[in-house]
């Protein structure tokens, strides 16, 4: 049996720690040479997903330990390696953050995959006390490997040998560079993350920069050697990671409605479901012979009044509900099938009226964490129980709701329970939710 591509994975202390430009530099100075070059994101994130891939120039896979099963990573990591020469991922958050049950850490993953870690570490404000940095993080989990360390936003050359000296002496770590500042590579953010990579002009160029810069900076041949091959893999999947809601299935898939995992579509496809995309945006309605229409999240909030205005698009929606297709919304989407969406202005859009519900951005208010849900009653998503592991992620309140049935029940990652979360109305349904796995537990 052929050994599986090496991977690693590029994390750091804390989130903006400049990691993701870092990442993506690394992936398109590998892709320009030729090779094979696989990605995945640590955690349950669609935007720099989004990133990773154009950088790599293939689908980039999410992997989560705290919300997929073994089973399922088992079978993401192998679609990985099937045919790539050399993986490499991006961590979330920093190296030991994850559910507030302890749990779901890049860490974690590390420790799951075999997979060695490349530690970058903002060096703003700091110099040799870098290196105590360094030494904490490197033995902090026995079952973690440090391989090597990256400085970012360094002063200059003498910034530069202040860290190296303190580093080789105090870890005996290889440092692969020193990353100068650099303004020119900042990346635009918003209210969920990062601005989207289909709405950022000139992303290949931003890649090839990124590229430019660690060609420039890291003893890139040394990285590739830290490289290890990983220990997850057995199979390629065991099905849907939750059921596709119909055999023709229609997604919609624009700026609005661009957070859906392609990893999960890829599933359905496998599990013989036909997918056709669609964009609301364009006003464009769901095939009209699909007996399913699934609406994923993304930001209808700074689309509403095209969305609101666009007939063709309510319309199709309204006529899939009424013909007995399953329409599925989830976060954003999950906001258009409601009566109506107040945006930060203030002002109310008309939706779809499918749910009775309302939502609105007028004061917003944080919900983020992962969740476990199990459904209210039996539907297109399971029996009554069927058990979930999910997401949240957003700034969106419900402001008004007519007494709906709810979707699911749910916790916390530390099993504290939460209020019903969703509606369904008949095959109509969806939640803020963003649905990762099926669960066993």
């Amino acid at each position: 049996m052929d050994e599986p591509p090496p991977g690693l994975i590029v994390a750091a202390p804390a989130s903006g720690s400049g990691k993701t430009v870092l990442t993506l530099g690394i992936l398109r100075y590998f892709r320009r040479r030729g090779m094979a070059v696989a990605t995945f994101k640590t955690g349950p994130d669609y935007i720099d997903a989004a990133y990773l891939a154009v950088a790599a120039g293939r689908d980039c896979v999410n992997l989560d330990c705290w919300s997929m099963r073994r089973p399922t990573l088992s079978g993401l990591v192998a679609g990985l390696e099937a045919d790539s020469e050399l993986i490499i991922g991006e961590g979330v958050m920093g190296l030991f953050d994850g559910a507030s049950d302890g749990t779901g850490s890049t860490a974690d993953l590390a420790a799951m995959t075999g997979w060695p870690v490349v530690l970058v570490i903002d060096a703003r404000g700091m110099a040799a006390s870098a290196a105590a940095v360094v030494r904490g993080f490197a033995g902090h989990r026995d079952d973690v490997t440090i391989a090597g360390v990256i400085f970012n936003r360094v002063g200059g050359a003498g910034h530069a040998a202040t860290l190296r000296d303190a580093c080789r002496d105090a870890t005996g770590l290889p440092v692969l560079g020193c990353i100068p500042r650099h303004a020119d590579l900042a990346m635009a953010e918003r209210h969920l993350g990062l601005v989207q990579a289909a709405e950022r002009e000139n992303l290949a160029q931003f890649t090839d920069q990124a590229a430019d810069l660690v060609a420039e900076h890291l003893d890139m041949a040394a990285l590739e050697a830290l490289a290890r091959c990983g220990g997850a893999a057995t199979a390629p999947g065991d099905g849907p990671l939750w059921p596709p809601l119909g055999q023709r299935m229609a997604v919609a898939r624009d700026a609005a409605f661009a957070f859906s995992y392609p990893w999960l579509l890829a599933s359905w496809r496998r599990a013989g479901c036909e997918i056709s995309l669609f964009s609301p945006l364009a006003d464009q309605a769901p095939d009209p012979r699909a007996d399913a229409v699934y609406l994923p999240g993304g930001y209808p909030e700074l689309h509403a009044p095209q969305l609101a205005a666009n007939g063709g698009f309510m319309a199709g929606l309204r006529a899939a509900a009424a013909r007995g297709a399953v329409v599925y919304g989830e976060c954003g989407g999950y906001m258009v099938l409601g009566r109506g969406l107040t945006d930060g202005q203030g002002v109310s859009h008309a939706m779809a009226g499918l749910l009775p519900i309302a939502t609105s951005f007028a004061a917003p208010r944080l919900h983020l964490g992962y969740r476990k849900l199990s459904l209210t009653s039996s539907g297109p998503l399971g029996a009554a129980g069927t058990r979930f592991r999910g997401h949240e992620f957003h700034y969106a309140a419900t402001v008004d709701e007519d007494g709906p049935e709810p979707l699911f029940q749910g916790a916390d990652a530390a099993g504290r329970p939460l209020p019903p979360l969703g509606a369904a109305a008949g095959r109509v349904m969806g939640s803020f939710v963003h649905l990762m796995d099926r669960a066993d537990d």
